[in-house]
């Protein structure tokens, strides 16, 4: 999901944390591995403890993340793009093309040097 209008707001030690606690407490779906951009965020998730849907739960952790954030003037997108994987080599495979994103932006020399990303749930695969 990117912010509105592609605005370079979201790489920060602040919002970082705040999407870590929007993610936590919006337990419809779990956040595996992520990555936050300076205008968009790359995330792995799966279903949680809750039969809600993809479209509604990202809605909400996007509205929780603002309430907590508090400021007007840095908005999310309307909508996202999924991709649904079905194999944990699929999961791996995406995952260093992801984490892989900050250096292909010039951002880092290295993917473990850029301090926005990482994981707050195990995904376990059944295959």
């Amino acid at each position: 999901m990117c912010t509105k209008d592609r605005r370079k707001w979201l790489a920060t030690e602040e919002y970082h944390g705040l999407l870590q606690t929007a993610w936590q407490e919006a337990t419809g779906w779990l956040v595996a591995r992520y990555v936050v951009m300076p205008d968009h965020v790359h995330l792995f998730a799966a279903p949680g403890e809750m039969d809600v849907d993809l479209d509604t739960w990202m809605r909400y952790w996007k509205r929780l993340f603002s309430s907590l954030h508090g400021r007007r003037e840095h908005r999310w997108q309307a909508g996202h793009w999924d991709r649904r994987l079905r194999t944990g080599e699929s999961y791996d495979e995406k995952w260093q093309y992801v984490r892989n994103n900050p250096v292909r932006h010039g951002l880092v020399a290295k993917p473990d040097d850029w301090p926005f990303q990482g994981e707050l749930h195990v995904l376990h695969w059944c295959e």
